[in-house]
C-alpha cells in the first residue's frame, strides 16, 4: 500500500536516470503505477476503484469488527447463570454493579458507529421481547470472532 517513491515526479523519471522535474511524462506514470498496483498482494481489479480506496475500505472493515467485538467481549462474561457482575463508575461518580446486559450497555459510553449498532440491537431486543439483550450482542459478535481469526 506504500509507494516506493515520495512523489509522482520521482515515479515518472526514476527509471530514466534524469533529475526529477515538475513536468511528468503521463504515459510512464500510468504504466509504472498500473504495474506497481497489479503486483500488490491480493490485487483484484474493479471498476473505478483505486488501491488507496481498497486499503481504506479494509481498514474501515477491520475497525468496525474490532469495535463490535470489544462490546460483545465486554458483556459476554455477564451471560448465563455463572455470569460475572460488572463494576462501573458513572460520569457522576456513582458506582454501579450489575450483571444485566441491558443495564451495562445503556451505561457504556459507546462512540464507534458499529459498536453503537450492537447497543441499539440490544435495546431493540429489550423493547420487543423484554429479555435476551446480552445474548443478542454475544450472538452478533460470534461471527465477527470467526471471520477475524
Amino acid at each position: 500500500s506504500h509507494w516506493p517513491f515520495s512523489n509522482n515526479t520521482e515515479l515518472a523519471h526514476s527509471h530514466s536516470g534524469q533529475k526529477p522535474t515538475n513536468s511528468i511524462n503521463s504515459d510512464a506514470l500510468v504504466t509504472v503505477t498500473m504495474a506497481t498496483t497489479m503486483m500488490q498482494p491480493g490485487f483484484r481489479p474493479s471498476s473505478g476503484e483505486t488501491l488507496q480506496e481498497r486499503s481504506k475500505g479494509k481498514d474501515v472493515r477491520i475497525s468496525n469488527i474490532v469495535a463490535a467485538k470489544a462490546v460483545a467481549a465486554a458483556i459476554r462474561t455477564s451471560l448465563g447463570p455463572r455470569g460475572m457482575d460488572k463494576l462501573m463508575q458513572l460520569p457522576s461518580g456513582e458506582v454501579l454493579i450489575s450483571n444485566d446486559g441491558a443495564t451495562i450497555l445503556s451505561k457504556m459510553n459507546v462512540l464507534h458507529p458499529a459498536a453503537k449498532m450492537l447497543v441499539e440491537c440490544s435495546q431493540s431486543q429489550d423493547i420487543e421481547a423484554g429479555d435476551g439483550t446480552t445474548s443478542v450482542v454475544v450472538l452478533a459478535g460470534a461471527p465477527l470472532d470467526a471471520c477475524s481469526g
